[in-house]
C-alpha cells in the first residue's frame, strides 16, 4: 500500500518525455523543489534524442550538438576518475578482508586451538579490521608531515623527504601541482602513476601509503628508500663486475615483468629510475611523472632535430677529436648528475621504435635494460654523443652503432646478452615471454641466477644507512 499523507509518490514513466517537477510535491509546509542545472541538461538531452535520433552518438554531430566549457570538462574528468577510484578501492578493500579473514580460519585449523581460544583470536581479527577501517577514514593533509629535505624535482613539482608528526615514520613526499597537469593534459598519466604505485607487487615497486589533495597539489606518500638510486651508484663506481651487473639485471628485469604483467609499460626505464632499498635491492620508480614527462622525455623532441643547438649540450661532451673509452666513460661520469636535471635530457635508454611512433610495446621497456647493462660494464651508455641529435642518430642506427670497445674486456656472455636487448623488437630478449626467456636457460650470462630467491640474498653492493633519513 502506498504511505498516506500529503506526499504520496507518483509511479515512474516508462517512456522517455521528461517529467516535471511538479509532479513530485514535497511535504505539505515545503517549498517545492528547485530545478537544478543538471535536471535541464538531462531534460534537454531526453528531447534532442528523440527529436534527433542518433545525434547523440560519439561522432562530428555529437561535438557540433553540445559545446561543454573547459571548466565544465576538468570537473566531468575529475568526477569520473574520483567515482572509478572509490568504487574499485571499495570492491578491492571488500576482497582483502575476505582474504584476511579466510586465512585467519585456515591458520586456525593447522594451530590446535580449543573453541574459545579460536574465537578469541577472532575477535581480536576484528578489532584490528576495525582499527584499519578507522586509520583508512581518517583525513590526512601536508600538516601531518614535518618536512626534513627536497630530495628530487621534476617537471610538474618535487620529491620531498618527510616524517609523519603521529607515528615518526619517514616517507618520500611527491608533489604535484595540479595546475601544470591540466594545463599539459597529464591527469591520465597521473592516474596511471597511482594505479601503478597501488596495484604492482611492491617488492619490486615503490609502495605508495596515502594520497591527498588541497586546492593547489596533489600529494602521494610513498616509501622512502635510502639506498639512493642506480646512478649515482654508477657515478661511484667505473664500471660494474659482471657478477654485479647479472644480480642487478636479473633485479631489473623481474621488476619490469612485474609491471607489464599489470598491462603497464614503463616507458622510461633508466638508471635514475633504478631504486635502491636498505638491503640494496631494486625497486621501480618515477611512472612517467617526474623526470618522464619533461619535454625531453617527448619522442617529438628529438625527432625536431633542427629545433636544437650544440651549445644547448655543450656541458656533455667538449668538441675535441674522438675520445677512448677511459675519457668517454669519465666525461660521461662528470656530467651525468647534471644531464639528469637538464631541461634538455638525453634519449640514450629510449628505444628505436618510441622515436618512430608508429607503435611500441613492452619490448621497449627492455631494450632500455640492455643499455643500462652495457652502461654497467663498460662505463657509459652504448649511444652517447655530444648532444642528443647525435645519440639519436645512433640509437636509430643502431646494427652499425653498437659496439663494444677493445681496451674494456667483458665476457662474450655478456656481450651476446646485451645485444639481445638491443635489437628488433620482434626478436628481442623478454619480448615474447618476458622474464621467462631470461630464466629459460637460452642466455648463458644468466645462468646460475636464483630467480625464486634472488630478494632474499644479500645485495651485490651492500647499502650502508647510517640514519633513517639518510640520503648520502
Amino acid at each position: 500500500q502506498p504511505p498516506t499523507g500529503p506526499y504520496v509518490p507518483q509511479p515512474w514513466s516508462c517512456s522517455m518525455s521528461p517529467v516535471s517537477v511538479s509532479q513530485f510535491p514535497g511535504p505539505a509546509g515545503c517549498r517545492p523543489a528547485k530545478r537544478r542545472p543538471l535536471a535541464r541538461i538531462l531534460r534537454w538531452l531526453t528531447r534532442l534524442r528523440m527529436r534527433k535520433p542518433g545525434v547523440l552518438e560519439m561522432s562530428t554531430a555529437t561535438e557540433n550538438a553540445i559545446r561543454f566549457s573547459g571548466h565544465t570538462l576538468d570537473k566531468a574528468t575529475k568526477a569520473k576518475v574520483t567515482l572509478e577510484n572509490y568504487y574499485s578501492n571499495l570492491i578491492a578493500q571488500h576482497i582483502e578482508r575476505k582474504q584476511r579473514l579466510a586465512k585467519l580460519e585456515e591458520s586456525l585449523k593447522d594451530e590446535g586451538l580449543s573453541e574459545a581460544q579460536k574465537q578469541e583470536k577472532r575477535q581480536q581479527h576484528a578489532q584490528k579490521e576495525t582499527e584499519f577501517l578507522r586509520l583508512k577514514r581518517s583525513r590526512l593533509g601536508v600538516e601531518d608531515f614535518e618536512p626534513l629535505k627536497v630530495i628530487g624535482r621534476g617537471a610538474f613539482g618535487e620529491v620531498r623527504l618527510v616524517q609523519k608528526k603521529d607515528t615518526g615514520h619517514v616517507y618520500a613526499m611527491k608533489i604535484l601541482r595540479k595546475a601544470d597537469m591540466l594545463e599539459k593534459e597529464q591527469v591520465a598519466h597521473v592516474r596511471a602513476e597511482r594505479d601503478v604505485l597501488v596495484e604492482a607487487d611492491h617488492q619490486w615497486v615503490v609502495k605508495m601509503y596515502y594520497s591527498f589533495q588541497d586546492p593547489i597539489n596533489l600529494y602521494l606518500i610513498m616509501e622512502f628508500l635510502p639506498g639512493g638510486d642506480m646512478m649515482t651508484l654508477l657515478m661511484k663506481k667505473d664500471t660494474l663486475s659482471e657478477e654485479c651487473t647479472q644480480f642487478y639485471i636479473a633485479e631489473t628485469a623481474l621488476a619490469i615483468d612485474s609491471i607489464h604483467k599489470l598491462g603497464f609499460i614503463h616507458r622510461d626505464i633508466k638508471p635514475d629510475n633504478l631504486l635502491l632499498d636498505a638491503r640494496g635491492h631494486i625497486k621501480l620508480s618515477d611512472f612517467g611523472l617526474c623526470t618522464g614527462l619533461k619535454k625531453s622525455h617527448r619522442t617529438d623532441f628529438y625527432r625536431d632535430l633542427s629545433q636544437a643547438k650544440a651549445s644547448d649540450f655543450s656541458f656533455m661532451f667538449p668538441a675535441s677529436s674522438p675520445m677512448d673509452s677511459k675519457r668517454r666513460a669519465e666525461s660521461w661520469k662528470k656530467n651525468r648528475r647534471a644531464l639528469a636535471y637538464s631541461t634538455v635530457g638525453t634519449p640514450d635508454y629510449i628505444a628505436p621504435e618510441v622515436f618512430l611512433q608508429t607503435g611500441y610495446g613492452p619490448a621497449c621497456d627492455w631494450w632500455s635494460l640492455g643499455v643500462i647493462m652495457y652502461e654497467m660494464l663498460i662505463g657509459y651508455p652504448p649511444f652517447c654523443s655530444e648532444n642528443p641529435q647525435e645519440t639519436y642518430r645512433k640509437v636509430m642506427n643502431w646494427r652499425e652503432t653498437l659496439t663494444f670497445p677493445p681496451e674494456v674486456p667483458i665476457s662474450e656472455e655478456a656481450k651476446e646478452a646485451v645485444g639481445r636487448f638491443c635489437s628488433e623488437c620482434e626478436r628481442r630478449l623478454g619480448a615474447a615471454r618476458g622474464v621467462d626467456e631470461l630464466r629459460s636457460g637460452n642466455t648463458p650470462f644468466f645462468r646460475g641466477v636464483d630467480w625464486d630467491h634472488i630478494r632474499e640474498r644479500p645485495a651485490a653492493i651492500p647499502v650502508e644507512v647510517r640514519s633513517i633519513d639518510d640520503t648520502s
